[in-house]
């Protein structure tokens, strides 16, 4: 728990990562004022953690307002298994970004290792549409680091502590969102 602690206070001194993260909120922000969505994808429990920060946005985090457009891309098995089984697992996000989104829109990717080919992939096909991509990663960042436009690198060796720091991310993504969106 201590390491848990720790990491999570670390990460609120490292002053050019809460830069980077507060330039991905302000992204997050134009995009939904400009009527994009928020797309986002990783791979075990980052798929698990794109799934609940989706709810958060679709249904509410800390106030009552009107539904913001968000969906995870980890979601539809039919879709997933016929791109893995079509083109291979490190398309599964790629090809769904290809058909689904718009300049408009933000891409975010959660990968504790940086690594995750098809979270690479993924923020590829967004360079390429011209698409803005956040990513949340752990350790150094990994390949996603040079390949996101915002990469917020959590602080902590282990992975369930980088997931945590994520968690928390996310949810404060969504309640600066909110607070931006639906401020009167």
């Amino acid at each position: 728990m201590n390491a848990s602690i720790e990491a999570k206070q670390g990460f609120l001194l490292r002053e050019e990562q809460l830069d980077i993260f507060q330039q991905a909120v302000r992204t997050v922000i134009e995009r939904y004022k400009r009527g994009g969505r928020l797309y986002i994808a990783g791979n075990g429990g980052s798929a698990a953690d794109a799934q609940h920060l989706a709810a958060e946005f679709v249904s509410k985090l800390a106030r009552d307002r009107a539904p913001l457009p968000a969906e995870a891309l980890t979601v539809d098995t039919s879709i997933l298994t016929a791109i893995g089984n079509d083109y291979g697992y490190e398309q599964v996000f790629s090809r769904q970004i290809a058909g689904k989104m718009t300049d408009k829109d933000v891409f975010l990717g959660i990968t504790t290792s940086g690594q995750s080919p098809n979270i690479l992939k993924a923020l590829e096909t967004c360079r390429q549409m011209g698409i803005p991509s956040v990513v949340f990663a752990g350790r150094d960042g990994g390949l996603a680091k040079a390949a996101a436009d915002y990469c917020v690198v959590a602080s902590g060796e282990m992975t369930s502590t980088i997931q945590e720091i994520h968690i928390v991310l996310a949810h404060t993504l969504c309640e600066c969102v909110e607070r931006a969106v639906f401020e009167k």
